[in-house]
């Protein structure tokens, strides 16, 4: 595997300079969202279940569920193979997230083996489990195996602070997102850091207005 892993606010920081000296717009930008975070994660099977869990829910009740799921000890594999419906439901799970964890934990993903993928065929094999959409496969490849140049061209956030950034009549679907993302390669997941600071920015500003 020869792409470039993000290891430090380093690389991120290489990452910007490569971006603000293509396009203007990304320096104008940064200028704005001052230092961009560095939003390295963990790997592994946990990772996925919390995102998982978080699917479809506010932050709150996410972390709410995952910290009852901790106290539980049900954050590995076996764990979640043996837990009954009930286990499951104390922590507060769905039968929806019941059953997406169960297909998490029978998968049995060999995550050192992901580490050495290429970025497609992480983002293949982790889409192949049951409850793992094409976003959330993203983001584990761009925060927890840190990969520069993966982004998550479904996002709507990235997609609205792409619209304000290049100054588009109306918000790019994913299929444009791929298009206009491809000229940020080889640092599309430093461009993605950067517009979901800039998002934030903008949101912030109209909510002043």
């Amino acid at each position: 595997m020869d792409e470039r892993v993000i290891l430090g606010d380093t690389c991120v920081l290489e990452g910007a300079e490569w971006l603000a000296g293509y396009d203007a717009r990304f320096a104008a930008a940064m200028a704005q969202t001052g230092p961009l975070p560095l939003r390295l994660k963990p790997e592994g099977f946990d990772q996925l279940l919390n995102a998982i869990i978080g699917q479809q829910v506010s932050v709150a009740s996410a972390n709410a569920i995952w910290a009852r799921m901790v106290a539980l000890d049900l954050t590995s594999e076996d764990t979640i193979a043996r837990a009954s419906d009930e286990d499951l439901r104390a922590a507060g799970l769905s039968q929806q997230k019941m059953r997406y964890a169960r297909a998490l934990a029978e998968a049995r993903i060999d995550y050192d083996a992901l580490r050495e993928m290429p970025s497609d065929a992480v983002i293949k094999t982790l889409t192949q489990v049951t409850g793992i959409g094409q976003w959330t496969a993203e983001i584990y490849a761009m925060f927890s195996l840190g990969r520069a140049d993966v982004f998550a061209h479904g996002d709507l956030a990235l997609q609205e602070a792409a619209r304000v950034l290049l100054d588009l009549e109306e918000r790019p679907k994913e299929k444009q997102m791929k298009i206009i993302a491809a000229d940020w390669s080889p640092w599309r997941s430093v461009a993605a850091r950067v517009l979901w600071a800039y998002y934030r920015v903008v949101k912030s500003r109209e909510g002043i207005r």
